[in-house]
């Protein structure tokens, strides 16, 4: 048997109300396909909901944490593998920096 899971954690970069940006905790998604976790990820920066509650009047970008996660049975046993990759999505190379340091931080 094998499973593979993608895990995607990480913070979204917006623009308050008002005036000024900042950066809050994304919301946590999953998927058995990395690329509709992708295109999942994309739609909710451009609508706004990947904030996890926030309220920005906006959403500049996010920078995701993508764990791919693979379970594999070997004789009755179950190993677990965890691989780790950032990906940003609509963040300019002068942010690319400072939300690294963030999402660190945050999860």
């Amino acid at each position: 048997m094998r499973n593979i899971t993608y895990i995607a954690r990480g913070v979204v970069l917006g623009n308050y109300w008002g005036g000024g940006r900042g950066y809050y905790k994304a919301e946590e998604l999953r998927s058995n396909n990395l690329e509709e976790l992708r295109e999942e990820i994309g739609k909710k920066v451009d609508d706004g909901s990947l904030d996890s509650g926030m309220g920005y009047e906006s959403l500049i970008g996010a920078c995701m944490s993508i764990t791919t996660r693979e379970e594999k049975e070997i004789e009755g046993k179950t190993f677990i593998n965890e691989e780790s990759d950032i990906e940003f999505f609509d963040i300019d190379n002068k942010y690319q920096e400072e939300i690294i340091e963030i999402l660190f931080e945050m999860i």
